[in-house]
């Protein structure tokens, strides 16, 4: 399997995962699959009253300069942390 493929599979795994991790888990996830998926951050920072849009943006921020297959096969490799860690 290529990186893509394995990088799909896993964001299939992860929709599959029958315990909810937990939220800088899921950060994580969100950070390196954005990166993986559209590339660097070039959005405008959310307001200050939008919390979660601020933590996911800050999170995709600070991956900024990754490349696309770094990111990844980071995302592959947290994926299977999780499944090993929240069985089904």
């Amino acid at each position: 399997m290529g990186i893509e493929q394995d990088f799909n599979a896993a964001a299939d795994k992860v929709k599959a995962l029958t315990k909810r991790p937990s939220d800088e888990e899921l950060l994580d996830l969100y950070g390196l699959f954005k990166q993986a998926t559209v590339g660097d951050n070039e959005t405008s920072k959310p307001g200050m009253l939008d919390l979660k849009g601020k933590y996911k943006w800050e999170n995709w921020n600070k991956r900024k300069g990754m490349s696309k297959e770094d990111a990844m096969k980071a995302y592959i490799e947290l994926v299977d942390k999780l499944v090993a860690k929240y069985p089904a």
